[in-house]
């Protein structure tokens, strides 16, 4: 059976992987993810003086590690499964299109998580045993996001995984594995991390409730319907916008933490569009999250380094 890609035709072989499409599987603009956890760990951890920059690289370069070969597992199973087809509203993946073979993109995944455990190694000589709990679970998750005999993303878990690896675990290991223990703080600055990762899985899974309906993926948005997605997006960002206050008022932070409300007008756009729009509209709500979840964590990494 011959693979087709869109402007080329029929191909009689497997498809040859170029940078430009093994950049396309990659996602860059979901890695704000990976990167928002580290700089606001990080930012925390130098803010009272315990940072490190060696851990601090070594984990924004494992999450970035572990978010790319999760996307590629994304997107070689949302192909097997039938929720990425010709329909799909949102951006070319790769398995779908045939621009890469689906083994490919497979071996791909493999190749980021081994990289993601060899960093691991070093943190963990850094951080001990919580470290390897960190890492085995964040592998595990990441692969059963979509695959696996029980994939979260297809039980209406995903929402829940991406909160606490993106945002949890992720701001919390981050800050560890420099101060070797967990303040206060971190706990709560993880919070709006966590919320704003996963306000991108909301917008992704409203565009695609049709499509995910027809695949059999039982997203919240599937299970409880599009006014429940726009009403958690809205939650999400109010969490986010709350956390500098409530972190302030318990002393946790100084009033440059506010510094984060200078991005709120970057959240109109992508609000509105939540709203308002469906389908393949909601394409720049995407990337328009994607921008504010970066400033957002930027800002609010430099709020919580300043003391």
């Amino acid at each position: 059976m011959s693979t087709s890609v869109p402007g080329v035709g029929p191909l009689a072989t497997k498809p040859r992987p170029t940078v430009k499409s093994w950049l396309l599987a990659a996602r860059p603009k979901t890695l704000t993810a990976a990167l928002v956890p580290v700089l606001v760990g990080t930012g925390l951890a130098f803010g009272l003086g315990v940072g490190r920059w060696l851990p601090a690289l070594a984990a924004l370069l494992g999450a970035v590690l572990i978010q790319i070969g999760t996307n590629f597992i994304n997107d070689y199973y949302d192909f097997k499964k039938g929720a990425d087809t010709h329909e799909r509203l949102g951006p070319v993946r790769v398995t779908q299109s045939g621009l890469i073979a689906p083994s490919t993109v497979l071996a791909g995944a493999a190749v980021c998580f081994a990289l993601a455990t060899a960093v691991g190694l070093y943190l963990v000589m850094v951080g001990g045993w919580p470290i390897v709990a960190i890492g085995v679970a964040s592998l595990v998750c990441g692969f059963a996001y979509t695959g696996g005999p029980f994939p979260l993303g297809y039980h209406g878990l995903g929402d829940l995984f991406v909160f606490l690896f993106f945002g949890l675990v992720a701001v919390m290991g981050t800050y560890y594995v420099q101060a070797g223990t967990v303040d206060p703080a971190a706990v709560w600055a993880a919070v709006p991390v966590g919320a704003s990762g996963t306000m991108l899985i909301v917008v992704n899974n409203l565009r695609d409730a049709t499509t995910d309906v027809k695949a059999g993926k039982r997203t919240l948005v599937v299970r409880f319907g599009t006014g429940m997605g726009k009403a958690e997006y809205v939650l999400l960002l109010a969490v986010s916008y709350a956390t500098p206050f409530a972190m302030y008022a318990l002393g946790l932070a100084s009033p440059w933490v506010f510094l984060a409300l200078l991005s709120l007008p970057l959240s109109l756009a992508p609000l509105r569009l939540v709203l308002k729009a469906q389908g393949a509209a909601l394409n720049p709500a995407l990337g328009g999250t994607a921008r504010l979840q970066l400033f957002y964590g930027v800002l609010f990494a430099v709020g919580l380094y300043l003391r």
